[in-house]
């Protein structure tokens, strides 16, 4: 006997895959200056992060 779980679960990874970046796409051509924003928020949340992990491994191994 076959097992067809594995491909179901690849058909349901790939429909929701194929959902999600058709919501994005759709997000972003409807509202480009609202999703300039959310990016912006993205990089500046990365970016302080990325500061803060550096400052803690400066402190670490100034001391």
């Amino acid at each position: 006997m076959r097992r067809r779980t594995g491909l179901v679960i690849v058909n349901t990874k790939k429909i929701l895959v194929l959902t999600g970046v058709a919501l994005l796409v759709f997000f972003l051509v409807t509202q480009p200056t609202q999703s300039a924003g959310i990016v912006t928020s993205i990089i500046d949340t990365l970016k302080g992060a990325a500061e803060a992990v550096i400052t803690f491994v400066r402190t670490v191994f100034s001391g």
